[in-house]
């Protein structure tokens, strides 16, 4: 019988602005599973959303974890997982990629699949239906990423050090469908153009340090405008980008998370001051390092394995 599986996924924030469905950055906070081969099912969960992780209907990660085994045809072998989880549900921090790598990671182990860490990125892309979570929650820092048709291009870059996150929650969570559900089906040069110009700004920035072009380089036109309807803290907090060490200000994936990327990790208490009293609605204010390694692995399979 195979022996257990630890693995520890950050969350990210996907698109920074203008990079939609292509870049993503890993934050330091974690999904923690660790896994044995059990006679039934067992779930024991810690953390935020205990009652969603730990639940054994509906659960994303089992879902994966027996989707793959069936598709490949092996046996679905119980487990008993012990889940902590730091990263918000529901809220633009790359949840679902997270918990998707978790059980497609799983599937190979204990399904003896042999897939190599490229192999697994790819299946949890698919499920995704896009890669940018996926790739930088599985190999950490600022990642450009492609699913080009049965592979995933991409290249993390380990972002400054010195740099820092703030996540500003609201009360409420918000389902991707629904927030992609408000974008339209075209767009004009215009847009396109002004897009792609803040991203290959941006990428630059992030590559060679440069805070100071953050601020233009994470503004949007294809998916903010949009969405700010539905993600009111987006409006509120845009106005401070370029403020009190806040480099940029962007949503964090599809909503309703907002990201503020500030300066310094020094800066970052500064920054929440600010965006305290500017939020005109409950919400939750979490500081984060921003996570330049892969996500860890520790297993008997070296296919697998990466460690710190």
């Amino acid at each position: 019988m195979r022996s257990g599986v630890h693995l520890r996924l950050p969350a990210t924030t996907a698109n920074l602005g203008p990079g939609f469905d292509a870049v993503a950055l890993a934050l330091q906070l974690y999904l923690d599973v660790g896994a044995e081969a059990a006679p039934e099912f067992r779930i024991e969960a810690s953390g935020r959303s205990p009652e969603i992780c730990g639940a054994p209907e509906n659960n994303l990660l089992l879902e994966t974890y027996r989707g793959i085994l069936r598709e490949q045809e092996r046996p679905v072998i119980p487990l008993s997982l012990r889940m902590h989880n730091e990263i918000p549900l529901g809220m633009g921090c790359g949840s679902s990629a997270a918990v998707r790598l978790a059980g497609v990671a799983m599937a190979s182990h204990f399904g003896e699949l042999a897939w190599n860490r490229d192999r697994i990125l790819v299946e949890a892309c698919r499920l995704e239906s896009h890669p940018d979570n996926a790739a930088a929650c599985w190999m950490g820092g600022f990642v450009v990423s492609v699913l080009d048709q049965e592979e995933v291009k991409a290249v993390s870059m380990a972002p400054p050090a010195d740099w820092s996150a703030v996540l500003v929650l609201p009360g409420r969570p918000l389902a991707t469908t629904a927030s992609r559900g408000l974008l339209p089906e075209s767009y004009g040069r215009a847009t396109v153009v002004a897009n792609l110009q803040r991203v290959g700004l941006l990428t630059a920035a992030f590559a060679t340090g440069r805070g100071d072009l953050l601020t233009v380089a994470m503004e949007d036109q294809v998916h903010q405008p949009y969405r700010s309807e539905v993600c009111p803290l987006l409006g509120q907090l845009l106005p401070l980008a370029g403020q009190s060490g806040i480099l940029g200000v962007a949503l964090s994936g599809a909503g309703p998370a907002v990201l503020l990327l500030v300066s310094s990790r020094g800066g970052a208490a500064e920054a929440q001051r600010v965006v305290a009293r500017a939020v005109r609605e409950p919400a939750e204010i979490l500081l984060c390092g921003l996570e330049a390694q892969p996500a860890v692995s520790e297993s008997e399979d070296p296919l697998l394995s990466v460690g710190r």
